[in-house]
């Protein structure tokens, strides 16, 4: 037998075998560089904030307080019954604006189901993005127009995608990063992991944000994971992972822009991990004051983004009272034509169930549908 990549050492009453693992074996990057800092990272109220342009901290700011009047005005829409659902995304609208501004126009979204949000503040008609949860249709819009894939709502299932997408986007030489967006609940599915493992080898142009709300519907992330945190699961993978606090947004926009930025220039992936918090209830239909206190809410409201970076801009004298105003006028008129668009009753064609299954529909597809159109042809004539 040979042994030409063992050592051997001899022991009283045993023989102990050192592996020597060949070159391609051995690890192939200093794990240091690619632990997250010990803190999340932070611009607003620090020397950095001086930094930050302008302009963006502005856009930032207008698309916050929009997000905020979206999400209130689609949570009452299911109290009426005009939506079946809604997963609120209030407290983490500085993680949702940051992921759609940090993109390029050319680049993909591969959100969850509770970043209607970000579909929105990336350029999404709002009702197109309640099309799911109002279920009518299974997306509502088209994916390669928008470069937004479908809200998806079985955990973690997108972030496959992004890498596959990523990684064929660069085999053809495409100037594309695809950013992938999950919930903390999501990092302890195996499709997190997979996907992980694969853009890491691939050295994919992905990136990966985390948005840690404290809470997978009702369990705590102490019962979900024993690490540090959970961008420190980035080294396991060979790649960074960064910490941040996910109510900052110009921080948030800071990282991901950072990351996309080296993800395009052939850097590979990065996972992110925003630290934030879901102040609404899991979705409309959980009663979160079970596993959860009002203190703990309250002091979460604290550290609110839109409050942070109006904070921020006050005392920059980069906004004034008829700037606050104006963005809170914008977002009341979106809110109303949300409104008045989603309480009319959509006209829906049954036919529509055979399209977009197959580019080709199957013989069998083309029985039922004939069934069908003779079923609703038969009743219209006895109307």
């Amino acid at each position: 037998m040979r042994k030409s990549s063992m050592s051997v050492q001899e022991l009283p009453g045993a023989t102990v075998y050192r592996p020597t693992p060949p070159p391609a074996w051995r690890p192939r990057t200093d794990p240091a560089p690619l632990l997250p800092d010990p803190e999340p990272y932070r611009v607003l109220g620090t020397k950095a904030a001086g930094a930050a342009d302008p302009e963006l901290l502005r856009r930032l700011y207008r698309e916050l307080v929009r997000g905020r009047r979206y999400n209130a005005q689609a949570t009452a829409l299911t109290k009426q019954g005009r939506l079946a659902v809604y997963p609120s995304s209030t407290g983490q609208e500085a993680c949702e604006v940051a992921a759609a501004l940090a993109l390029e126009e050319r680049d993909w979204l591969f959100p969850s189901y509770r970043d209607t949000l970000a579909a929105v503040a990336r350029g999404l008609d709002p009702v197109e993005a309640l099309t799911l949860l109002r279920g009518d249709w299974h997306t509502g819009y088209d994916p390669r127009e928008h470069r937004i894939a479908p809200l998806c709502t079985p955990l973690a299932t997108q972030l496959p995608h992004a890498v596959g997408l990523a990684h064929a986007a660069r085999l053809k030489g495409d100037d594309v990063v695809a950013l992938a967006m999950v919930g903390d609940g999501g990092t302890s599915e195996g499709d997190f992991h997979e996907a992980l493992n694969f853009a890491a080898v691939w050295q994919a142009p992905v990136v990966f944000l985390v948005q840690n709300n404290g809470f997978a519907i009702s369990v705590p992330l102490a019962k979900q994971t024993a690490a540090p945190s959970l961008a420190h699961k980035a080294v396991g993978y060979g790649m960074p992972g960064r910490l941040v606090d996910g109510n900052d947004a110009a921080a948030v926009h800071e990282v991901l822009a950072d990351a996309v930025a080296r993800a395009r220039r052939g850097g590979g992936p990065t996972l992110i991990e925003a630290v934030t918090y879901r102040i609404d209830a899991h979705t409309n239909a959980d009663d979160a004051t079970r596993y959860r206190g009002e203190s703990e809410v309250e002091t979460w409201r604290a550290h609110d983004p839109i409050r942070l970076l109006e904070r921020e801009l006050t005392e920059r004298g980069l906004i004034d009272e008829d700037g606050v105003k104006a963005a809170a006028d914008a977002a009341e008129t979106m809110a109303a034509k949300l409104r008045e668009r989603m309480n009319a009753d959509p006209v829906l064609d049954p036919m529509d169930l055979f399209e977009h299954v197959y580019a080709e529909q199957t013989a069998q597809l083309r029985e039922q549908a004939a069934q069908l159109r003779a079923e609703l042809d038969a009743e219209g004539e006895t109307r």
